[in-house]
């Protein structure tokens, strides 16, 4: 028995045995022309897997460079586009930089950091106040979230004072904030109400 495992290597494993059959075979003629026409015709049925794309300038091309790797490079045919050099397929990439962002507090997230730093640059004075409590709010719901306890107006006071740099104080102000229950959709809402109905005509 003749098991898979004891073959050649795949290259391009999408492509199957089939078509690196073939292009064994292609590197095996020595007469160029025939060779040549040999890579075409190898090029048209790796395109007949993607029917959609294979008249696409860019897939064709695709197509091309594919063929010159699973020869392993070996293949002398005329391409129609440039023939890429082996580093190019075998250099890895530069790694990423990914964005760092130094947050305290990361479950109040970075849309509350920019609110305050636009927030404190307002003339308006009532708008600057009502934009205030507005972050204060969502901070309150964004810590609910997170945290899953219940947490008084005043530790969000101390921590809005905190990321503002002292900048928003509303610690003096006697307004207190939402109740995060009340935050709840109303979708969400109306299934409590719908559940609390039920359970009580069950009980009935």
């Amino acid at each position: 028995m003749n098991y898979n495992t004891a073959k050649e290597k795949l290259v391009i494993p999408e492509y199957g045995r089939y078509i690196q059959n073939m292009i064994n075979h292609c590197l095996s003629i020595e007469d160029k022309e025939k060779r040549n026409n040999c890579a075409k015709s190898i090029i048209e049925v790796m395109g007949n897997l993607n029917p959609h794309l294979r008249d696409v300038p860019e897939f064709q091309h695709k197509l091309w460079d594919q063929l010159f790797i699973i020869s392993k490079f070996k293949l002398e045919v005329e391409s129609p586009y440039p023939i890429s050099s082996p580093d190019i397929f075998i250099a890895k990439p530069d790694k990423l930089k990914y964005p760092t962002r130094d947050l305290k507090y990361r479950f109040y997230g970075v849309t509350i950091k920019k609110m305050i730093k636009e927030g404190v640059k307002w003339e308006n004075e009532e708008k600057k106040q009502a934009l205030f409590f507005a972050i204060a709010n969502q901070m309150k719901k964004n810590y609910s979230i997170w945290n899953r306890d219940k947490v008084e107006d005043s530790v969000i006071f101390d921590n809005l004072l905190e990321l503002s740099n002292g900048e928003i104080n509303l610690k003096l102000n006697n307004q207190p904030l939402m109740n995060v229950s009340d935050a709840k959709s109303p979708s969400l809402k109306k299934r409590n109400n719908i559940n609390t109905i039920i359970k009580k005509k069950n009980k009935k």
